[in-house]
């Protein structure tokens, strides 16, 4: 028996048809003796073959392409032999993403037979790709929704850096190699707690459909269904695959009766035909691929940030393994996470140093260091390798602080920090840790969160009130307050200067009592049991509110955008087309909002509407949403099992599950964003 274990066993998807899965066994066994220690491997191309259904392709045009920020460059192309193989010329290849593309061909699994120009199949290879590939329909979804943000008609260019994301994702779905799914996919963080597997098998169905069981009508319908707002109607599998991946929301129902359409399931209750399984069983919410990630120390998430790398930084709240709530609790540290979701902090205590002991909203991101502040009122900065650059005493303050929480970076490089034990505000000009001062500003109530605009001024959210309080830097006594939600929470500026507001609480909720001076875990304890009892009811109901301020301290909805998108919403960030993501803690959800008189949104759009609401089985009671330069949507799962977070004696077995486990990152559905979070959003 071979080892289960073993980096050489192939593993493809489960595919119906036993002779294409042992064409799909061949291709493996192949490529695995050529990949073997002393194998023959030409470094200046790559070999592959094209499959349609687990079978190849015959005559199909491929042709390998560079990405970049320009438009994409062909630097080779042939033709898919009888069996659907292929060499391509890679020498001189640019330092741009490859891919590849096989248009057109013979599909061996189409008893009909002909040349299809339906087919368009494609692999995102990156600037290192492997000798041998396979070019398939789940390869196809995998490289559409990791660089759905830069497709545009059968081309790719974008941002070097987004590009450069997109295909180091790609293979966390789909194997490159195998065309089978990917080491992320199969982990048992993803495996079987999602329907992405399920969700992926059923769209390489359908791209296997367009050119073996379906007619000229089904296509025409599919490519219907396929065609994002706004945009050109598809002509082929991979930009229609491109439309859904930008748009997963769209069409649902449609294309789950096209997939039903094409495999009928049978009236004995036995498989469907479909090519690939696992598939979906029932009509999905959305089509959006997502993945799971933890380790380094990741549980119950903060504030997520970016670096100018696309690396994820986070502090968290407990530390792993710990029966952690608001009651009591071991404070957790620091995760690093490449930008394939990779750990690249410590394991359980993540990056620690200068005394902090559990971070809540304290995470910010410079353009050379990372700042953390802690629960238990420390400061920690560190170098991009997590490394402390200062002690303790480097600080100046004398007085004891407590309940640190969120943290501002203007574009002059000041750098704010929310006390929220003490109603008032750290500020450390130019970043300058030995220069550091206690501002002391009218009308803060618990400050949580802090964004500085363009103008420079300072805006504050009130997590113990309901309004946000906003001055000019350099003269605090001029403060002003403007109303938003109940427990004022996340700010967020978007590229028109206008101010973002997440609230736990709508105006329509009793406002809950809370003593001066509490502790901020006494703060989250207090706030829990008023929202639970809420609406809980009866009757049952929804509380929280998203505001828009505008610079002249106006609001299209005073009383704040209001329904299920916002459940207790925590965090809020602006991606990349001004429009606006949502982590709902309540609702255990991650929530897309028009922005301010944004583009690509349907006629009659309004800033405020809900585009669409993302859950997950691995999405539990989030804190933040924060969008990378490839447009992904990272997810921080920051509570999980409200009895194991809240009660004073929680259940044994599952006393550790107060905190959110991992992060999920939802595939290409946000517009791109420029890192670090300075300021506004920044756009390429």
């Amino acid at each position: 028996m071979p080892d289960r274990n073993s980096k050489y066993l192939p593993v493809t998807p489960n595919v119906r048809n036993p002779r294409a899965a042992g064409r799909l066994s061949v291709v493996a066994l192949v490529a695995l003796a050529l990949s073997l220690p002393g194998a023959a491997r030409a470094a200046d191309s790559i070999e592959g073959q094209v499959l349609g259904a687990g079978a190849p392709i015959a005559k199909s045009t491929v042709t390998l392409w560079s990405a970049s920020a320009d438009a994409p460059k062909q630097l080779a192309q042939t033709q898919s032999g009888d069996d659907g193989r292929f060499t391509l010329s890679a020498e001189g290849s640019p330092d741009g993403i490859l891919y590849i593309v096989a248009k057109g061909g013979v599909p061996a699994a189409n008893k009909s037979g002909g040349d299809n120009p339906a087919i368009a199949l494609i692999s995102v290879l990156g600037s290192k790709p492997p000798a041998h590939v396979v070019i398939n329909e789940l390869t196809t979804v995998a490289s559409a929704f990791t660089a759905a943000r830069f497709i545009n008609g059968e081309s790719i260019s974008g941002n070097p850096l987004g590009l450069k994301i997109a295909s180091g994702n790609a293979p966390n779905l789909v194997d490159p190699e195998t065309g089978g799914w990917g080491k992320v996919l199969m982990d048992p963080l993803n495996s079987s707690r999602t329907t992405t597997m399920a969700n992926l098998d059923t769209l390489g169905s359908l791209v296997a459909a367009c050119f073996t069981v379906a007619n000229d009508d089904w296509r025409a319908r599919f490519f219907k269904a396929a065609t994002p707002t706004g945009g050109a109607t598809p002509t082929d599998s991979y930009e229609a695959m491109a439309g859904i991946a930008r748009e997963p929301w769209t069409a649902p129902k449609a294309l789950y009766a096209l997939f039903s359409e094409a495999y009928p399931q049978p009236k004995d209750g036995s498989r469907r035909a479909a090519p690939f399984a696992p598939y979906l069983a029932y009509v999905p919410d959305d089509f959006a691929l997502s993945l799971s990630f933890s380790g380094g120390g990741d549980f119950a998430n903060g504030r997520f940030m970016f670096d100018a790398d696309g690396n994820l930084w986070c502090g968290m709240n407990w530390m792993p393994g710990s029966q952690s709530g608001v009651n009591q609790s071991i404070g957790g540290g620091v995760g690093k996470f490449s930008p394939n979701g990779t750990a690249l902090s410590p394991p359980i205590t993540g990056f620690t140093g200068m005394g902090i002991d559990g971070v809540g909203w304290g995470t910010a991101v410079t353009n050379d260091r990372v700042w953390i502040s802690s629960f238990n009122g420390k400061i920690l900065v560190m170098d991009f390798d997590g490394h402390p650059v200062a002690t303790e005493a480097d600080f100046p303050f004398k007085e004891k602080l407590l309940g640190l929480m969120g943290i501002g970076v203007a574009t002059n490089g000041d750098v704010w920090i929310a006390d929220g034990s003490d109603n008032q505000l750290l500020l450390f000009p130019g970043g300058r840790i030995k220069d550091g001062r206690i501002v002391k500003v009218a009308g803060l109530k618990s400050p949580f969160d802090i964004v500085i605009d363009d103008q420079n001024r300072v805006w504050v959210a009130n997590s113990s009130s309901d309004k946000v309080v906003r001055f000019p830097a350099d003269d605090p006594t001029r403060a002003e307050s403007f109303r938003a939600g109940i427990g004022v929470r996340a700010l967020a500026l978007d590229s028109k200067g206008n101010v973002w507001v997440a609230s736990n609480m709508d105006l329509k909720e009793p406002v809950p009592k809370l003593p001066d001076g509490i502790s901020i875990m006494e703060q989250f304890k207090l706030i829990t049991q008023a929202m639970v009892k809420y609406i809980m009811g009866p009757p049952a109901r929804i509380t929280g509110a998203v505001n828009m301020i505008r610079p002249d301290g106006t609001q299209p909805a005073p009383q704040g955008f209001t329904g299920p998108a916002e459940s207790i919403p925590w965090g809020l960030n602006v991606d990349g087309n001004d429009d606006v993501w949502v982590g709902n803690m309540w609702g255990r959800s991650a929530a897309l909002l028009a922005g301010d008189n944004t583009k690509g949104h349907p006629a009659g759009t309004k800033a405020g509407d809900v585009i669409h609401i993302f859950q997950s089985g691995s999405i539990q009671m989030v804190t933040d949403v924060s969008i990378d330069p490839a447009g992904n949507v990272w997810v921080a799962n920051n509570w999980n099992s409200l009895e194991a977070a809240a009660s004073p004696n929680p259940s044994r077995p599952t006393s550790t599950w107060g905190g959110g486990s991992g992060f999920t990152v939802i595939y290409g559905v946000a517009a791109p964003v420029k890192p670090p979070r300075i300021g506004k959003v920044r756009t390429y």
